[in-house]
């Protein structure tokens, strides 16, 4: 589920709609959690889907580390990609806000944390030398997604927390650990899942 202040817009042609900032949103909250409503699907039943229905699922779903597709129900499936992401996943089923979210501002991932089937052409963005999400970005780059989220957690105590009754109950005992600073995050490279092809 995404953050209640959050809407779907309308971008343009090119890229379709996006997810908004409604009002601000802190560095450290959590702007989207894993829920019941959200779709878990196997790999096998996915394969047997009509065209149709799997170029949907690929198109709007991500894999977890156990190569299951998550889809979610509400607009999390229009979060779009950018190499400056406004959002930082977690090994929690959680996403944070990575810095400050101002209103009007478009709530971003990097796609190169949702274990890619196929590489994933971008638009180009000042700043970075990438130009295309791959497949293991997860290997490339966990570090800085951990320094990232680390950054986030703590802010995490200090801030609103509309979502936080969504924490599964498998990470709560953790995720209040990292808030006190008893304990540091999980790498998000353990989300990694090695595609069918390498195994």
């Amino acid at each position: 589920m995404m953050h209640p202040d959050t809407e779907l817009r309308y971008i343009n042609d090119e890229i379709g709609y996006g997810v908004f900032a409604t009002r601000f949103i802190p560095k450290g909250t959590i702007v989207w959690a894993l829920d019941d409503l959200d779709q878990v699907l196997e790999p096998s039943f996915v394969e047997r889907l009509d065209p149709l229905r799997k170029q949907d699922v690929h198109k709007y779903s991500f894999k977890n580390q156990l190569g299951q597709y998550i889809l979610c129900w509400d607009k999390a499936r229009y979060v779009n990609h950018s190499f400056h992401a406004t959002c930082v996943g977690t090994m929690y089923d959680i996403e944070l806000a990575a810095r400050d979210i101002m209103p009007g501002e478009e709530l971003t991932d990097d796609y190169g944390t949702l274990n890619l089937d196929e590489p994933f052409e971008c638009l180009p963005e000042e700043g970075t030398t990438r130009s295309r999400v791959m497949p293991d970005d997860l290997l490339r780059y966990y570090q800085l997604w951990d320094r990232i989220a680390a950054s986030a957690f703590r802010h995490f105590p200090k801030v609103e927390q509309p979502l936080k009754h969504l924490i599964r109950p498998e990470h709560q005992e953790k995720i209040r650990a990292i808030v006190e600073e008893h304990a540091e995050i999980d790498s998000i490279l353990h989300l990694y899942c090695q595609p069918e092809w390498r195994k």
